[in-house]
């Protein structure tokens, strides 16, 4: 059996990050979406939040299991014995960064590899970032996110925005 890992931070998850994991699932046995955490990052959803939008929004794909982990990719490989690592790519910045992760995760650990995967034409532009960017002015995310956590995500950004311009502002002595 073929068990592959896809991480990321999904924060949150987005309609690319969906477009890479129904296709790496039909090529693999099992797709283990790992929720990585990143001390330097700072998160809108916690990790509990962000496994539970993964869980809703992969629910009717049957071989796939979604973890969090704390630590070197590399040790989660050898930890789950793990058979590759997929990465999504939208553009040719991913690729060098993912390229340089790559020989990293196999010097780390030689049995790691990984496998690339472009997106499609048509969610090469969607990104966590921009996600976080729309709702922050109150755009419409229906067309970047899963439509069963659409609300949900809405909702905390939307409030998140509000609360952060509002500190702004008051940092800047208006009302």
């Amino acid at each position: 059996m073929k068990t592959a890992i896809y991480p990321g931070s999904f924060d949150p998850v987005t309609n690319g990050h969906m477009d890479i994991i129904q296709r790496a699932s039909t090529m693999f046995d099992k797709l283990i979406v790992v929720v990585l955490i990143n001390p330097l990052k700072s998160y809108s959803f916690s990790i509990p939040e962000r496994v539970k939008l993964l869980s809703q929004a992969t629910k009717g794909i049957k071989n796939i299991e979604i973890d969090s982990y704390d630590g070197l990719l590399a040790d989660y490989f050898k930890k789950h014995d793990v058979d590759v690592i997929v990465k999504g790519l939208r553009a040719t910045s991913d690729f060098e960064y993912e390229f340089q992760m790559a020989h990293t995760n196999k010097d780390l650990n030689p049995k790691a590899e990984t496998v690339f995967i472009p997106a499609t034409a048509n969610t090469t532009f969607i990104s966590s970032s921009m996600v976080k960017q729309v709702a922050m002015f109150g755009g419409d995310l229906s067309k970047y996110v899963p439509a069963v956590i659409h609300e949900e995500i809405s909702r905390k950004l939307t409030r998140e925005f509000a609360q952060k311009r509002k500190a702004a502002a008051e940092k800047r002595g208006e009302e």
